[in-house]
């Protein structure tokens, strides 16, 4: 029986434990780490027929490796693609998806809330290889029609975006990228793949920065890029393969095996993220909260729609300036400062100085990251103790 027919018709938490392993002779039950860089053959004609594509086998890690292999065939089970393409980091892989099949006089369509080293890319990087860039309104669907012009090659997007959590309708955006012949690339690693699947509402190519909810310990970097086997192929393949933004085996083993737990981890998380969403809404000194899975975010029938939980993530605005904000979040206890999200622990952010400092004054205004926005990766403590850290934060740092 191969491993398809073996696999088939299984649930995603049985297919994130059994699929993709390749063991070796000695039958391990944990999956090998390859720890290698070349390979050798057992005669110069079986070297040159490898190298031809003519015999199966690696040649070199840079082209591939067994471990990274693995975790990248688990990847694509898991987010029903036809393959998928581990990088060193998720902004290689956002990176390389955008550079590997637009070329000069090429254009873009982005959707404006975004990670801030993503706007980077697409608003520094890519006009100095001639690649012109049209950013909008990521939430009006007329917006993305009136953007596209003849030559736009890629439409992308974060749903949820970074880092106040806004919405996309990504079967809508997919509709207007088949209209215009162009490729509809998500960027999903807010949602993760075990909330939403944008492939399903349309999407060509899906990007996760693995460092985050896949690794789940934040242990290491990686990035997966997910499409159709055309898209590897004729773009990516060689691409990935002669810049070298690779993964490194020994990574790749790390998210290998943190994919195991991703459905409990982003299940208890979620859970957790929507009792404190509604915990921090009810505090005198928040303005708002910002998390899909409540009927007072904006978008809330989009979230209904396309996504099957609100997700780990919460953002919410304090009635403060950034010297009350800073005292809040300098007197948790719990939850710790980082830039970084996805991990067993809870972490807070401030995006305005940090993730998203780049960003003119206006341009945070239109995104709504005030002085007072933070941004809360809820992780594995229990809610009950993440909502006390809260409450004393809350109380002792003096917001009106």
């Amino acid at each position: 029986m191969s491993d398809a027919e073996r696999l088939a018709g299984l649930h995603h938490e049985t297919l994130l434990i059994q699929g993709g392993s390749l063991r070796s002779q000695f039958g391990e039950t944990s999956e090998a780490i390859f720890l290698n860089s070349g390979y050798v053959y057992q005669t110069a004609e079986e070297a040159e027929a490898r190298f031809k594509g003519e015999a199966e086998g690696y040649v070199y890690s840079r082209f591939g490796n067994p471990t990274v292999t693995m975790f990248e065939t688990r990847m694509a089970l898991l987010e029903g693609s036809e393959a998928a393409r581990a990088t060193a980091s998720g902004m290689a892989a956002v990176t390389s998806a955008l550079l590997c099949c637009l070329k000069a006089g090429d254009h873009v369509v982005a959707a404006r809330a975004m990670f801030g080293a993503c706007r980077y890319v697409i608003e520094e990087v890519l006009p100095r290889f001639g690649i012109a860039s049209t950013l909008m309104d990521g939430r009006d669907l007329s917006a993305w029609r009136g953007a596209v012009r003849d030559n736009t090659r890629v439409l992308f997007c974060e749903s949820p975006a970074n880092p106040m959590l806004e919405l996309v309708d990504l079967a809508g955006v997919a509709a207007i990228a088949r209209q215009a012949g162009a490729l509809f690339m998500v960027d999903n690693v807010f949602a993760t793949p075990m909330l939403q699947k944008p492939m399903q509402h349309g999407a060509d190519v899906v990007i996760y920065s693995a460092t985050k909810h896949i690794d789940g310990q934040g242990r290491c970097l990686g990035g997966v890029i997910c499409s159709s086997a055309e898209f590897v192929e004729k773009h990516l393949k060689d691409f990935l393969r002669q810049t070298g933004p690779v993964l490194s085996p020994f990574n790749a083993w790390v998210l290998f095996k943190g994919l195991e737990t991703l459905p409990l981890r982003v299940a208890r998380q979620t859970q957790s993220a929507a009792a404190i969403a509604d915990y921090l809404a009810a505090r005198p000194e928040v303005e708002r909260v910002v998390y899909p899975g409540r009927t007072d975010h904006p978008q809330h029938a989009i979230a209904a729609r396309q996504m099957s939980g609100g997700g780990p993530l919460v953002a919410f605005c304090l009635h403060a300036d950034k010297a009350a904000t800073f005292r809040f979040m300098n007197a948790l206890r719990l939850i710790k400062i980082s830039n970084n999200l996805g991990d067993a622990k809870s972490l807070i952010a401030h995006p305005a100085t940090t993730t998203h400092q780049r960003l003119t004054d206006a341009a945070k205004a239109e995104l709504g990251i005030t002085a007072g926005a933070a941004r809360l990766s809820v992780g594995l403590e229990h809610p009950d103790d993440l909502i006390a850290d809260l409450s004393a934060a809350l109380s002792s740092a003096g917001i009106a």
